[in-house]
């Protein structure tokens, strides 16, 4: 049952502030910024440009006009990650009712039912803001009628927690913890990817359920805010303790296994896991902030793997200055267990019939083969 809204409204409005795009942004050293031009490069090389960072690490190669054309290429660049985000928060305002709050014992069912008139009522609003894109998404998250939302805000870029499969009788959870620039309005290919791995896993073992967690404000791509941990560190105070429930309503004995996708790797290796919890797996990650799998605060399994294609390959793996997120998972001296993620892309890892979906399938399902000691 419902008990009242000011803490859920508390709690959407406290996450992920300006402030920690701030804290990026106070660098003013040449050496941070070839931190944060080495980061963010190879993203934007991606897709064939030159980043401003690049710039910066070329003028200081050059020489000659020295100081001055750093200085005046940094704040370029520090200006355009913080304005592209803050910008993109501002043209996200949509009006939305403030989410249901329930009872800690309340009931899948009853949260269910609930988010879905929740996620009606979001539909309405956005039509009548004149928010059409953003109501057409609404009304594809809710077109079958018989969404399974344990959380729902649709209030700016929104968050979602939706449940696919029948959480309640499952023994084998997998909940996805997804990256940069996942929101209401790009939710679809989230959700398709926890749809995939549900499909994958109920064919082998039908009481599974996947849970696509949106449970946090993800940072931009483009931006300071990706290249920090302050996102990361407000999700996974949110994550422990949601963990906690979902386990007491699960089947007894139920193992979760969490799935962390580029920064949701970052958000996952901040997180403090219970005895449910049984792996941590981090592919397309950029790091974690951590120098070996052992350093994370869990008592799971710990996996890594990254797809042939995945341009995060090209991140350097560093830490300077509160900036960057240190070695990379898949190295060997990390300590996770590897994972054959495929040949993919860095948006590859969910799409049916991939060797990476079937890994993680295994991963989730305890038939992943058993590596040597010295893992964790």
């Amino acid at each position: 049952m419902a008990t009242g809204t000011g803490t859920a409204a508390r709690t959407a409005g406290t996450a992920g502030t300006a402030g920690t795009a701030g804290t990026a942004g106070t660098a003013g050293t040449a050496g941070t910024a070839r931190a944060a031009a080495r980061t963010w490069g190879p993203a934007r090389a991606a897709a064939g440009e030159v980043g401003p960072g690049a710039a910066v690490l070329g003028s200081r190669r050059a020489g000659g006009r020295g100081g001055r054309l750093r200085r005046t290429l940094l704040a370029s660049l520090v200006a355009a990650a913080v304005v592209v985000p803050v910008s993109a928060a501002a043209s996200a305002h949509v009006p939305a009712p403030a989410p249901t709050v329930f009872a800690g014992d309340a009931s899948p069912r009853s949260r269910y039912a609930a988010h879905r008139a929740d996620l009606a009522e979001a539909v309405r609003m956005a039509e009548e803001a004149d928010r059409a894109g953003r109501a057409d998404r609404l009304r594809a998250m809710a077109a079958s009628g018989t969404a399974q939302f344990l959380a729902f805000d649709g209030r700016g870029r929104g968050r979602a927690v939706e449940v696919f499969g029948d959480l309640e009788t499952a023994e084998r959870i997998a909940v996805l913890v997804p990256g940069s620039d996942t929101t209401l309005d790009t939710y679809e290919r989230f959700r398709s990817g926890a749809v995939a791995l549900e499909q994958r896993l109920r064919a082998e073992h039908p009481r599974s359920a996947v849970v696509a967690w949106l449970g946090y404000d993800t940072p931009g791509t483009v931006s300071t805010t990706v290249l920090t941990a302050g996102r990361a560190d407000a999700a996974a105070a949110e994550l422990r303790p949601f963990l906690d429930r979902l386990a007491s309503m699960a089947a007894p004995g139920a193992r979760l296994s969490l799935l962390c996708h580029s920064y949701g790797s970052v958000v996952c290796a901040r997180t403090a896991t219970g005895p449910a919890v049984g792996d941590v797996v981090l592919f397309g990650s950029p790091g974690t902030g951590a120098g070996t799998a052992r350093e994370l605060p869990t008592t799971a399994r710990v996996w890594a793997g990254r797809g042939g294609a995945d341009w995060i390959a090209g991140v350097p793996h560093v830490r300077f200055g509160g900036l960057g997120f240190g070695t990379d998972p898949v190295d060997p001296a990390f300590g996770a267990r590897a994972f054959d993620a495929g040949p993919g892309g860095h948006s590859d890892y969910l799409k049916p019939g991939t060797r990476s979906l079937d890994a993680l399938a295994a991963i989730v399902l305890g038939t992943a083969p058993v590596e040597e000691a010295g893992h964790a």
